[in-house]
């Protein structure tokens, strides 16, 4: 019998070594079951939404459009509520189940002091865990965005959500991977302060509610307002459809503006005396529109991108300087 085959190693062993060796197979076998869940997710979500796109697009070409006018609602759709379910909670499930435990766990284990005296130092393991955590949230956000934006973009018109509101700003093109990072280095960076596993989740999970709240707000302060004025009882012009309408008022000739119940009188006569004595003859609103865009999420995009980098190089900094 030839020695041969007791030395020799099945190639898809030495395959498998090459990618995966040390540190980063380390780490991946460490948090494989929080790993296989998001990316699961990622690729469960990805073809769900791929399917949601191909029933709609049947039931169109079924109805005859673009050339006959269809009447349809996405939004009432139950796929489209797991949809935006999912997209809504994968950055509270980012940065609760592998960005709060990444340092708090190996700290609370005692993981970390055992790992940084075999010969790895404190910058090796700690780069070797951000990474891992910012190339999942990276990959799951690039995919998940890329198939819902080719879902939407087409078809915008038949969501009654508006392109500026979370469930399509936030999960279309640059902003899903931006925000995914940026949730995941939060918890990262609170997991470093608590350095406790279950108090570091909490304490995520409050900011991570929070910060949505505050966000809902940001968001339209990322935009340029812009006014358009038309007469009063007249419709607003077809292509203001997809705009966005901020604030509405009336005005007169001379472009002074007044609120749009400032002649809400109990009578019409008492409104027409109302109108008549401000001279009031416009209707004015005040809008985003949709040609923004794009310049909106790359703004958005690079402010998360930027307070990622910020609280990464606090992690860093906290980690190198306090002992472990």
């Amino acid at each position: 019998m030839s020695t041969s085959t007791l030395t020799e190693t099945p190639a898809g062993l030495r395959l498998r070594r090459r990618l995966l060796r040390g540190l980063p197979w380390l780490v991946v076998r460490q948090h494989r079951t929080a790993l296989a869940c998001i990316l699961g997710l990622t690729v469960l979500g990805a073809l769900w939404i791929v399917y949601q796109r191909h029933e709609l697009v049947q039931l169109l070409d079924a109805a005859g459009w673009p050339e006959k006018e269809v009447r349809h609602a996405v939004d009432d759709t139950r796929g489209y509520g797991y949809t935006t379910a999912l997209l809504g909670g994968l950055p509270l499930l980012l940065a609760l189940f592998i960005g709060a435990p990444l340092i708090a766990g190996d700290r609370e284990n005692g993981t970390v002091q055992l790992v940084t005296t075999q010969s790895v130092t404190r910058r090796q393991w700690l780069i070797a865990k951000l990474g891992l955590a910012y190339t999942l949230a990276l990959v799951s956000g690039l995919v998940l965005s890329a198939v819902f934006t080719w879902w939407w973009e087409p078809h915008r018109s038949f969501f009654l959500s508006q392109w500026i509101e979370g469930p399509v700003f936030d999960n279309t093109g640059p902003v899903l991977p931006a925000m995914l990072l940026f949730m995941t280095a939060a918890g990262i960076t609170i997991g470093t302060l608590v350095r406790r596993v279950l108090p570091a989740m909490v304490v995520t999970f409050l900011f991570t509610v929070m910060a949505g709240f505050v966000w809902d707000e940001f968001r339209v302060l990322l935009g340029s307002t812009r006014m358009f004025t038309y007469p009063l009882d007249t419709e607003l012009p077809a292509r203001f459809a997809e705009s966005y309408e901020v604030d509405r008022w009336v005005g007169n000739a001379n472009g002074e503006l007044f609120g749009w119940g400032t002649c809400a009188e109990a009578t019409e006569k008492a409104q027409n005396a109302c109108m008549k004595e401000h001279g009031i003859i416009n209707s004015v609103i005040e809008y985003i529109d949709y040609d923004q865009m794009a310049a909106m999420q790359w703004t958005a995009a690079g402010i998360l991108l930027a307070g990622t980098a910020i609280l990464t190089a606090f992690v860093l900094w906290r980690v190198s300087r306090r002992p472990l």
